[in-house]
């Protein structure tokens, strides 16, 4: 049956890949004269890496005599109890693929964090974009939600930076609706025909949302932005993303529309995976 429900949404469902057509790049203010795939770059020593999502074993008290019982914790013994009744959904390794070892996060280990990895210009994340965005909404309150855009070449690249400068910009006060700047950026692209692939024509589309020429260009060339933008290359390569959309929960364990089959069900496997999470 999953066979069958795949073969029907393949062409529906089937992820982008790093290869961009390169038509979809215009000589610009920033030079972007053709598409390059370029092999992400590596953290350069002057820029500390994230902080890296690991488990550790516990390890065992040594003072401990081996006639004297080991007290659990209450919460803990409980949920030892109970994980032998739980019957999980999804299989690793044909649902999702677990991350060996475990990778950074963006935003620390203080919550399940659930990253989806995008590019505007993906006719699949488009689509995707509204059912993540509604799902988001109703996370429980120890998981969060983050975006996390390819940085696989120079449209990409260009793409990133307008995501973050978005993202920089809303956080100061200046932007005050991020969720319909993003959605018009999908919008321009896949609806207008507005590839948005030179600074002057990101820079117009700023100005509709009330961005003054000065705040755009302080923030598109601040080292905040540039600071993303080098953490999220760092961290598709760590992911091993090869398509998009695909979206990778707490470091440890990614997944996307071509594993579930449709996206109801990939949402289906995220909610289960914090559910793991959560247990642990």
């Amino acid at each position: 049956m999953k066979r069958i429900v795949l073969l029907v949404f393949v062409f529906a469902l089937a992820s982008c890949s790093r290869e961009i057509p390169s038509n979809e790049v215009t000589k610009s203010e920033t030079t972007l004269e053709k598409i390059v795939t370029e092999a992400p770059a590596e953290a350069s020593d002057e820029e500390a890496p994230p902080e890296l999502v690991e488990e550790s074993a516990t390890e065992p008290d040594r003072t401990q005599t081996e006639n004297q019982p080991l007290l659990l914790a209450p919460e803990k013994a409980l949920m030892i109890a109970a994980a032998p009744t739980r019957k999980w959904n999804f299989e690793e390794g044909q649902d999702y693929h677990r991350l060996m070892p475990a990778q950074p996060t963006v935003d620390g280990t203080d919550k399940i964090e659930v990253a989806e990895v995008f590019w505007y210009g993906c006719p699949h994340c488009y689509n995707f974009e509204p059912k993540i965005k509604a799902w988001a909404k109703d996370v429980p309150t120890n998981a969060r939600f983050v975006q996390i855009p390819v940085v696989w070449n120079p449209l990409a690249r260009l793409h990133a930076r307008l995501y973050y400068s978005g993202e920089v910009l809303a956080k100061n006060g200046k932007l005050t609706d991020i969720t319909a700047f993003h959605a018009t950026v999908f919008n321009e692209y896949h609806r207008k025909g507005n590839r948005l692939s030179s600074e002057e024509a990101i820079q117009k589309l700023f100005e509709r949302f009330n961005i003054s020429r000065e705040d755009f260009l302080t923030t598109w060339n601040s080292f905040e932005v540039n600071q993303k933008i080098h953490i999220a290359n760092d961290l598709v390569r760590r992911y091993n993303i090869t398509g998009v959309p695909a979206v990778v929960v707490n470091g440890k364990y990614r997944t996307g529309a071509s594993d579930a089959g449709s996206y109801p069900k990939l949402l289906e496997i995220l909610d289960e995976l914090i559910e793991r999470e959560t247990m642990r």
